[in-house]
């Protein structure tokens, strides 16, 4: 065999070696397509597990949060959020929870994230945990989500003892002489055109009786 026939050989062999190298790239990218399709496949199902184990306790959240501020939730079609904003007087705040994947959809995500303003205190504004996409454990998806929203609660209820919060709604019980947040008043009265809080009843009584106001029933 002459030198060119070597050659032309060994040429030959690279192009055939290429070939199969993008023969196997392409097989290789069709498998990850595919796997990656079915595991889309998958999340979906399992988003709509997790939506049954957090639309009940968000719920929850809303009904007991409903007679004492203005909530409003809102659970995207897609099952994989979830945003309450409360109206308060003291701030405004928004509550998500929402399910994501990673970028090879291998993985499941939940987050929660606080918003709180304005921002006069610490809190944790964001938490996430993760579950394999073939090995996500519902219970234990439902009890981080719980710690969650009693974190929330917590928070929520910080903000009515925070003097930088409170400066804005704090009154005088005329009568014991001491101040208090507003929403903390037992009993208001009207007189002369300015409306008095009262920490108890008796002190309401007492006030009155100093006015000489007829006493309501």
């Amino acid at each position: 065999m002459s030198d060119i026939d070597q050659l032309l050989g060994r040429i030959d062999a690279e192009f055939a070696a290429a070939d199969a190298h993008l023969k196997s790239f392409q097989e290789q990218q069709v498998r990850e397509y595919e796997g990656r399709r079915q595991r889309l496949e998958q999340l979906d199902k399992v988003f709509g597990q997790l939506r049954d184990v957090w639309r009940p306790r968000l719920e929850a959240l809303a009904q007991k949060f409903g007679h004492r501020v203005q909530v409003t939730p809102r659970i995207t079609p897609s099952s994989r959020e979830g945003v309450f904003a409360f109206q308060s007087k003291l701030a405004k705040i928004e509550l998500r929870f929402g399910a994501t994947t990673d970028s090879d959809v291998r993985k499941v995500i939940l987050t929660y994230d606080l918003n709180i303003l304005p921002i006069l205190m610490r809190f944790e504004s964001h938490a996430e945990t993760e579950f394999p996409l073939d090995k996500v454990d519902l219970p234990a998806a439902g009890r981080w989500i719980d710690d969650r929203i009693v974190s929330f609660v917590k928070t929520y209820l910080s903000l009515h003892e925070n003097e930088l919060y409170l400066k804005d709604v704090m009154v005088d019980d005329p009568v014991a002489g001491v101040r208090f947040p507003k929403f903390a008043a037992a009993t208001s009265l009207a007189h002369e055109g300015k409306t008095y809080y009262f920490i108890g009843d008796e002190t309401r009584r007492e006030f009155e009786r100093q006015k000489g106001i007829a006493a309501k029933n």
